[in-house]
């Protein structure tokens, strides 16, 4: 069976192949933008066939901006189309293969600050990407944001089956899926924390950014890792042409950006920098006795890029980010202090290679970097906690244009994982020192090697599939504890440095059709398997720093998750109107949650022998609508979902809704364009179901002391969320050479008091320290963060 199988692969390469050879030549190169440089994505490369119009050939450009198309040798019509940019017609004679480059001019078009740049105007219907959707950068700038600051994490939150971890929070949940499962690419390299201030907000730079990507389904062969979807965002590589110079000034926190050649045409740089400054514009006014004097808290990040030309066929970017937080308390005695840092940190370098006309092969390597830090302090106590995930990376991928009608990625992927779960310092005066147990450090290798390949069977049918197979090693340096059956350690086994502890292997097949019902009607469908080798345990409900990361080991096992979708894509007025409804499934196995009860005596064991292990299950329907031309622009999203959980040791083993099950998630984001490339005012609305909850139902006295009694886990709900945003853009000078404009911006406009906390308190009587009687009767009160919040902020380019 498995000859006969080989033998099949091997027909279908050969003759592939040998249709790539016959009577075929073909025009490759890359496509850039006129005004700075930049490599452009989406770029559609056509030729029609002068002696027979109905044969039309293109192709379309990757990331790099390479393209290829294979074709007879004849004499063709060439378009180079690009939204938003002066097309490029010409008539050739293609006899023998070439490589043409291309650089395209931007225009003014009308709605060109809401349209989702890189796409046709039919893209969302005719590809074969069933959950992918593109963000352009002008987009989120143009939404309300908190003090006025573009959010790339919050606008995502805003797509159908994306939703929120809640008031404030950075985290999003795909379709069900936790925050862990949701893979974040900043230039290729993993961001394991993409919050600033406790998720209040991102780190990513609006300024910085030049592409983003979403892939919430049919998840690709090259993309792996992660069980449930893929953000992958690029950074601006420096403008090639002239120096360029961008800012904003608002109340809490400013940003700059500088970017320009080196070297014209060649080689260029681009360096991007925020702070806030809330806390050097409070403290010169607080009292001395005041308790939020010396009080720090402030984050800031920097983004760099470098890129170079060295030739026609070589291209070299390397790209760095570095952000941390700090937040700081101190007594006025100097005997209480407190304090959270944590960081981030990414590094990349690339090289692009076009090797021929039809093979194209990006090679790179990254490097991710998170630390958490936590000090707490009443002297002559004290307590450090601290932890972080540093990853290695080396990637190479080739793709191969055969025909016109595939479009083929090979790859090796290899990454180092080194995870310090959590190291604990505990003291008490000068010289006492608890005996913690020492920092266990895990190191995992994740090798994977995929193929994928996009195939036109017809004009109506395109067929995405691929496979992947991973190679999970848990490594030594390791110390395994043995416990008995109270969960006491009575012996342990050791590991050496690069030993194996545990290894799996797994092979994830990913499939992707659409067939084209009519020129404006597709009907998409996918399903994928994948397996995550890292997992993220929490505590809290939402989101934070001390969440901690762990590889898979003998008792973690890979998480794995199977999803199916089928949905379809309708576009109407000649583009203007995208429309979608999608259905989702999915299951999920391998769960891990902390049990419940733990307590001082778990820091002897393993952190894994911590857990417990469920499964859960996810359904749901997406509606979208969107204008994308005009100066009325906008959307409205719907989803539908249920998100279920069940765990053996946890409540009670019956199936329980996911802390963020949410059954409704509304957004509706409008944008009216007053003045043309003048003034322009936008509005957002939001409305998510209540999170759930399990809440205290009675109190009862045993020997002295209280028993609470509680809900099944996640049985309540606190109420709904919603919030209305409303923003105006107001550019006073534009000019060629300098711009500049205002923001004003007003978060949750009507003031309402969304629940962030719900707490309960019960009160009692005592004698003599003993508990006598208890009002039965909870009382529930719920913490708000934030009310009415106006903004401005002042915005120059030059």
């Amino acid at each position: 069976m498995k000859k006969r199988t080989y033998l099949f692969l091997l027909t279908i390469l050969c003759a592939m192949f040998a249709q790539a050879q016959t009577s075929r030549v073909s025009m490759s190169g890359t496509v850039m933008d006129a005004a700075n440089g930049e490599s452009m994505m989406g770029v559609y490369v056509i030729l029609t066939d002068l002696a027979n119009p109905s044969n039309v050939q293109g192709g379309v450009t990757n990331q790099a901006g390479y393209y290829s198309v294979s074709v007879p040798a004849g004499r063709y019509k060439l378009s180079v189309n690009y939204l938003g940019y002066k097309p490029v017609e010409d008539t050739i004679i293609l006899n023998k293969s070439v490589t043409r480059h291309f650089e395209l001019l931007p225009t003014v078009i009308e709605g060109e600050e809401v349209v989702i740049q890189g796409e046709r105007g039919d893209v969302n219907v005719t590809s074969g990407d069933v959950g992918r959707m593109e963000l352009d950068i002008q987009t989120i700038k143009a939404l309300p944001a908190l003090m006025g600051e573009a959010d790339i994490i919050k606008s995502i939150q805003l797509l159908p089956g994306v939703q929120s971890g809640g008031e404030g929070n950075s985290g999003f949940y795909v379709r069900g899926s936790g925050t862990d499962q949701n893979l974040i690419l900043l230039d290729e390299a993993t961001i394991y924390n993409p919050d600033h201030l406790f998720g209040f907000f991102s780190i990513f730079n609006a300024d910085a950014v030049k592409s983003i990507e979403l892939i919430k389904s049919g998840m690709p062969a090259y993309f792996g890792g992660r069980a449930a979807s893929i953000l992958n965002i690029y950074q601006k590589e420096g403008n090639l042409k002239k120096f360029e110079v961008d800012g904003g000034l608002g109340l809490i926190f400013s940003h700059l950006t500088v970017q320009g050649p080196i070297k014209k045409n060649r080689c260029s740089f681009l360096i991007s920098a925020r702070r806030t400054y809330a806390d050097l514009l409070i403290q010169p006014f607080l009292k001395k006795d005041s308790p939020m004097k010396g009080t720090n808290f402030y984050f800031y990040d920097i983004n760099a890029k470098f890129n170079v030309i060295i030739n026609p066929r070589h291209r070299l970017y390397f790209g760095a980010y570095y952000g941390s937080d700090v937040y700081g308390f101190k007594s006025k005695s100097q005997l209480t202090k407190m304090s959270f840092s944590w960081s981030n940190a990414a590094a990349s370098a690339r090289w692009n290679w076009l090797i021929a006309n039809q093979l194209f092969l990006n090679t790179s390597a990254t490097f991710s970097y998170y630390d958490f830090g936590t000090e707490m302090r009443i002297d002559p106590y004290s307590f450090k906690l601290s932890s972080g995930v540093r990853d290695y990376s080396l990637k190479s991928e080739l793709t191969w244009i055969p025909t016109p009608q595939h479009n083929i990625r090979f790859g090796v992927h290899n990454v180092l994982h080194h995870c310090l779960p959590g190291k604990f310092d505990v003291q008490a005066g000068t010289g006492n020192e608890f005996d913690m147990p020492a920092q266990q450090h895990y190191f995992g290798n994740e090798l994977a090697i995929y193929a994928h390949d996009e195939w036109d069977i017809t004009r109506r049918w395109r067929l995405n599939f691929g496979l992947r197979y991973t190679n999970f090693l848990h490594l030594g340096e390791f110390k395994r504890n043995v416990l008995d059956d109270f969960g006491h350690v009575v012996d342990s086994i050791v590991y050496k440095p690069g030993e194996i502890v545990a290894q799996y292997n797994r092979v994830e097949p990913r499939l992707a059709v659409r067939f084209m019902i009519d020129s404006t009607t597709s009907l998409k469908a996918s399903a994928t398997l994948n397996y995550q080798f890292m997992h993220q345990i929490s505590i809290a409900t939402i989101s934070l720093p001390t969440d901690v990361w762990m590889p898979s080991t003998e008792l973690l096992k890979p998480q794995t998750v199977l999803q199916f979708s089928l949905g379809v894509f309708k576009n109407f007025h000649q583009n203007m109107f995208e429309t979608y409804v999608d259905l989702y499934y999915k299951q999920m196995y391998n769960l891990a949650e902390y049990r419940d009860g733990l307590d001082f005596s778990s820091l002897t064991q393993n952190p894994d022998q911590q857990y417990v292990f469920g499964k859960g299950w996810s359904a749901g329907a997406e509606f979208f609508v969107k204008k994308t031309k005009g100066r009325f622009t906008g959307f409205i999203g719907y989803t539908l979902g249920f998100t279920r959980r069940q765990f053996d040791e946890l409540n009670g083993g019956k199936p329980y809704w996911a802390k963020y099950d949410r059954r409704h998630d509304v957004s509706i984001s409008l944008s009216y364009e007053i003045l043309r490339n003048k003034l322009r005012v936008s509005a957002l609305w939001v409305y998510q179901s209540g999170n759930t909850m399990t809440v205290p139902l009675g109190y009862y006295i045993y020997m002295g002391s209280v028993v609470t009694e509680w809900s099944d886990r996640n049985e309540y709900r606190v109420k709904p969320y919603h919030r209305l945003d409303i923003s105006v853009d107001w550019t006073i000078k534009k000019t060629s050479k300098f711009e500049t404009g205002l923001n004003f911006s007003v978060y949750n406009v009507y003031n309402r008091q969304n629940p962030f906390l719900v707490f309960f308190e019960t009160s009692m009587s005592t004698n003599n320290g003993e508990i006598t009687s208890m009002e039965m009767q909870n009382h529930a009160y719920q913490m708000s963060l934030f009310p009415i919040i106006p903004s401005i902020m002042w915005t120059f380019r030059f």
